[in-house]
């Protein structure tokens, strides 16, 4: 399987330590995609929809682990049941808002993504494809709902 990038991802996060875990917790956070020229023509109609789903390269992540202690925990998990960095396939997901698309560049908020992140593909977010019902979060459930004051710490650099 070869990935190739569609553009960057430019944020205020230059260090990986004390970025936001997750788009709620980057309320307010401003930044760009910037799409390459040779993809700009995949732009057409986006700008109708309020948010974006961002696919995207974890470029900083080197190797994995299988279980890991994540952000929002103490007790060590699976790595499939968590959305740290450190995968085998080092992909990252995040739902940001678009503000305006302006040429190539697509200005959002919500963005919990280092700077320079290569991005691997957009896709509108649809609530009717994509908010689901009788939802279950594992053991998130269970957790205390800190999202929004969480930081990333060193444990996955």
């Amino acid at each position: 399987m070869i990935l190739k990038p569609i553009g960057t991802i430019h944020s205020p996060f230059t260090n990986l330590k004390g970025m936001p875990i997750q788009p709620t917790g980057a309320s307010g956070v401003k930044g760009t995609v910037e799409v390459f020229e040779e993809y700009a023509d995949g732009l057409l109609d986006l700008d109708g929809f309020s948010h974006i789903i961002l696919l995207y390269q974890f470029h900083r992540s080197d190797g994995f682990k299988l279980r890991v202690v994540p952000f929002m925990d103490t007790v060590q998990r699976g790595i499939f049941a968590t959305r740290a960095p450190k995968r085998p396939n080092a992909i990252g997901l995040s739902i940001v808002q678009l503000e305006k698309i302006e040429g190539r560049i697509l200005h959002i908020e919500g963005v919990d993504i280092l700077d320079g992140t290569p991005v691997v593909d957009i896709k509108p977010y649809v609530p009717d494809f994509d908010y689901p019902e009788n939802v279950r979060a594992g053991w998130l459930d269970s957790s205390p709902k800190t999202v929004t004051e969480k930081r990333s710490d060193d444990r996955f650099i």
